[in-house]
């Protein structure tokens, strides 16, 4: 199982980059545990410069914007 991590306070745009990357996971078939980090420490350990931030199976694909379904479909499959 895909691990997906979404980095951010809880933001909008955290929310927007949840709905995305969940829905990217769908058009993928990718089986895929959500996972929102809100805790800065965390945030910061994966360096992290402006949230939103994207991980998939522990590494960073994204920070400060909202990727395409597209591209996160990309990520998922490594």
């Amino acid at each position: 199982m895909t691990v997906v991590k979404i980095l951010g306070p809880g933001c909008p745009n955290c929310r927007k980059l949840e709905a995305v990357a969940r829905e990217a996971a769908l058009q993928a078939k990718v089986d895929a545990e959500f996972i929102k980090v809100t805790d800065i420490k965390e945030i910061i350990s994966y360096d992290v410069l402006s949230t939103p931030g994207l991980v998939v199976d522990g590494k960073l694909v994204s920070s400060g914007r909202i990727p395409s379904v597209a591209e996160v479909e990309q990520w998922l499959h490594g």
